[in-house]
């Protein structure tokens, strides 16, 4: 009776205050779905504490409750919706409970996945961390009906998860008749099998909570009914559920033991909250406000953006230019045949040890919604790309670092230290965007539309006079997939040292006093976050005739060139030059690709072509700096890029202003 007054309770409370829920599910056109209906914790605590704690301290018995008060509070919307031909009741409905912003959300019951312990079991438990395995869906059965043979009563019997979801055989009949029945026979009613989908995933906790020393702990988690496929591997996860044991497999000569599990009832993806999906409009008015103010002065604004990625580091414009013009990428071109241009771009620096590589590396992770930061020591082939592993007594696959960065940023540190095979795994996923797989009998081919970001060493002293792939022992065609390879080279400049070093000391003294925010002087970590998620979202920039005769001249006089370098002069650097130009538009805040933006992008070509460089302007990129007046500045490198591909005729208004910015 008890159970029936509260079942009534969480009704009245469902129809109080999620009856719009429930219209929208009856009026749901498939009745044998399984639907969910979503609940504020902090509501039910609001609306009637007690009930709330005795759905956070006996959820076995309050969730089943709480979906069959659903189904009851259903049938009192159905009466005022007969009239509604589509109307219907749905059986399968699972309350599903969301604890943000609730007491729940201490660390009490919201523990890392290290912490997890028996004093959890039983009780509404919530754990954060990454996806690592996803198993497949299957099928499984969700209740038997057995019937005594004696009386004839009828009882469901439920799988039991200690178990591996058996279901026991009943050892008496449980009639409550005034005569105790002590049958033990009873017989399977077959006619009505009920199954659930049914998943397994494998979470494990996010590296940035770790202590010192310690190694990621995993858990495995249980999706069931509506929950299953609506996560894959790679993504940031906050899980509410009931925390419950089962028996490990009963392997020969190993100790059987009872495994920590969580069966979940709410699974909430944390990648749309860091990408921020919904841009606030303030932010955007912010953006559109700021490039206004920098009309006349375009190149101040964007080197004003650019200042705020890696601020730690001084100068090195370059480099910032290249890590923003990357994460933006290109558009995506897919021709009538059906077959897709990559629009994402690779980088990779190349440079003396203490050059601030590996700060850029983590910097960029941070600006991506998606990244997975690896190092090359440490990377075989299979740990990139998917290994094959026995679960349960069959062969699935689980994902590798690129995979796992699909959609985002893949970071391998030392990539000169990779060997050459585990290397070679990685062309397909550059350049095609796929990894296609043939292990222990799984044929299939992953999607791995990824930005592939590397830093590495020079082989021994770096060599000017060689190309590329004699100083760094990259093979031609994988340098031919990166669209920036940067050499930062350590000259040893006492005047640049002298800088370095008082802003390294400045920076220091800065931090006691930060002012107020203002997008003119300084771009925070989250507000440029922002700018890349929307200038990718928004902008899809489109070349005009000026920029393509620019771009295609470019290319034209680099396959002419006599010292060209043969692994980077390919088609491949034509399509980095479109992509990058596309990047800067998107950095610019345009729809179409300029002249302006064509020559940015060879200017960063440029900066890659050691032995090939027909303007050598740049000169290291390691000692590249903020230019005072980057406007003047750039029409001084326009001038002399155009006269070196002959097209000043072209265009006359450059000779007669000195400047030209679109």
């Amino acid at each position: 009776m008890e159970g029936n007054g509260y079942s009534k309770e969480l009704a009245a409370y469902l129809l109080k205050h999620h009856s719009e829920q429930l219209s929208s599910i009856i009026l749901s056109p498939d009745p044998r779905l399984h639907y969910p209906l979503f609940v504020d914790f902090a509501e039910i605590m609001d609306d009637n504490p007690t009930l709330s704690q005795f759905i956070f301290a006996k959820p076995t018995e309050y969730l089943p409750l709480f979906d069959e008060a659903a189904v009851w509070a259903q049938k009192v919307i159905l009466a005022d919706l007969k009239q509604r031909e589509n109307a219907s009741l749905k059986d399968n409905i699972h309350v599903r409970i969301n604890i943000s912003g609730s007491p729940l959300e201490c660390p009490e019951t919201f523990p890392s996945i290290g912490r997890v312990r028996v004093k959890h079991r039983g009780m509404l438990l919530t754990i954060k961390g990454t996806i690592i395995r996803s198993g497949a869906v299957k099928m499984i059965e969700g209740e038997r009906i057995y019937e005594c043979r004696r009386c004839k009563h009828r009882f469901k019997v439920y799988p039991e998860v200690e178990t591996r979801n058996s279901i026991p055989k009943p050892i008496f009949c449980p009639s409550q008749r005034p005569k105790f029945c002590e049958s033990t026979s009873f017989q399977l009613v077959e006619d009505n099998k009920i199954c659930h989908d049914y998943q397994e995933l494998k979470i494990q906790e996010s590296t940035q909570v770790l202590g010192v020393g310690a190694i990621p702990r995993s858990i495995p988690v249980i999706l069931k009914d509506d929950l299953v496929d609506m996560v894959k591997a790679g993504d940031d996860v906050i899980v509410t559920g009931i925390l419950t044991a089962k028996w490990s497999p009963d392997l020969r000569d190993v100790r059987c033991d009872l495994d920590p599990v969580l069966i979940a009832n709410h699974i909430r993806r944390m990648n749309e909250l860091k990408s921020e999906i919904d841009i606030p409009d303030d932010a955007i008015l912010k953006f559109k406000q700021f490039w206004i103010d920098f009309k006349d002065t375009p190149l101040k604004g964007r080197n004003a953006i650019l200042k705020g990625i890696c601020p730690q580091v001084f100068g090195l414009f370059t480099v910032k230019l290249a890590v923003a013009l990357t994460l933006i990428g290109g558009v995506q071109h897919v021709d009538a045949s059906g077959t897709k241009v990559r629009g994402e771009s690779h980088l990779l620096l190349v440079g003396d040890p203490g050059t601030g590589k590996s700060q850029f590396l983590k910097f960029a992770a941070k600006l991506s919604n998606r990244s997975v930061i690896t190092t090359g020591l440490g990377s075989t082939s299979a740990g990139l790309t998917v290994t094959a592993v026995k679960d349960g007594g069959e062969w699935m696959l689980e994902a590798g670092a690129l995979v796992l960065a699909d959609g985002g940023l893949c970071c391998i540190d030392e990539f000169d230290s990779m060997r050459e095979h585990d290397r070679a795994t990685i062309h397909e996923a550059m350049e095609q965007q796929t990894i296609s797989v043939a292990k222990a009998g799984l044929v299939t081919t992953l999607s791995t539309r990824t930005l592939v970001f590397g830093a590495t060493n020079p082989k021994g002293q770096y060599d000017k006079d060689q190309p590329l792939s004699v100083n760094t022992t990259l093979s031609g065609p994988l340098l031919s997939r990166f669209d920036i390879v940067l050499v930062l080279l350590d000259t040893r400049n006492p005047e640049w040292d002298a800088v370095v070093s008082s802003h390294i000391l400045a920076e220091e003294e800065t931090k006691s006093h930060n002012s107020e925010e203002d997008l003119r002087s300084t771009w925070a970590l989250p507000m440029l976050r922002r700018y890349i998620q929307f200038v990718k979202r928004y902008f899809r920039p489109v070349l005009t005739k000026e920029a393509e005769k620019v771009i295609s001249s470019y290319y034209q006089l680099q396959r002419r060139s006599v010292t060209q370098n043969a692994a980077r002069t390919t088609v491949r650097m034509l399509e980095s030059l479109i992509r990058l130009a596309q990047a800067h538009a998107r950095l610019m805040f345009r729809n179409e690709v300029t002249r302006l933006d064509a020559i940015t992008a060879i200017l960063c070509i440029e900066s890659s072509m050691t032995t090939s460089a027909i303007v050598d302007s740049m000169g290291n990129a390691l000692h590249s700096n903020f230019a005072e007046n980057p406007d003047q500045e750039y029409a001084k490198q326009e001038r002399l890029i155009l006269e070196k591909l002959s097209l000043l005729d072209e265009f006359p208004e450059v000779i007669s202003t000195g400047s030209s910015i679109c």
